[in-house]
């Protein structure tokens, strides 16, 4: 999807866009490409990558709420109830009512949820180092100030 529309020149009036093809579009599918790779290499532990930085949040935050976890991973709720559904059917994660509101419930990471984390490590590592080969440090670092600067305002 390229969007882009240079400028025109009508009789009095002068319309312009934007020089550059649709961000949103452009950052989706660069997300969808590397999520494609993330996932690829963490197949064989069978977790998906949004799974993966879901588990690894709830162990460096014990008790989190699910509202607490969506918000730090700036993702929609339902996306975190679902994926928090399939980490507690595999028994990574138990989910624990709070005492004082039956509503609200706190995630605690499983010990086969920590061995989950630890087996996927090296399978992340690889991803992480394939995407380094394809795009530079230089280049990365250079992504990381401009996602450093979306998350900030975001």
């Amino acid at each position: 999807m390229y969007m882009h529309v240079s400028t025109v020149e009508a009789k009095d009036r002068v319309v312009t866009s934007s020089p550059y093809p649709c961000l949103c579009a452009m950052i989706r599918k660069v997300d969808r490409i590397v999520t494609r790779n993330y996932e690829k290499h963490l197949k064989p532990c069978g977790l998906k990558v949004t799974q993966l930085s879901m588990l690894s949040k709830i162990a460096r935050n014990p008790l989190v709420t699910a509202s607490e976890l969506a918000e730090s991973l700036r993702m929609d709720q339902t996306t975190v109830s679902r994926n928090l559904l399939v980490l507690e059917k595999s028994g990574y994660v138990r989910l624990e009512e709070e005492s004082t509101d039956h509503r609200i419930k706190r995630i605690q990471i499983a010990d086969c949820g920590l061995a989950k984390i630890e087996e996927a490590k090296p399978l992340w590592e690889k991803a992480q180092q394939e995407m380094e080969l394809i795009l530079g440090r230089e280049n990365i670092d250079e992504m990381l100030k401009i996602f450093g600067t979306l998350t900030r305002k975001g």
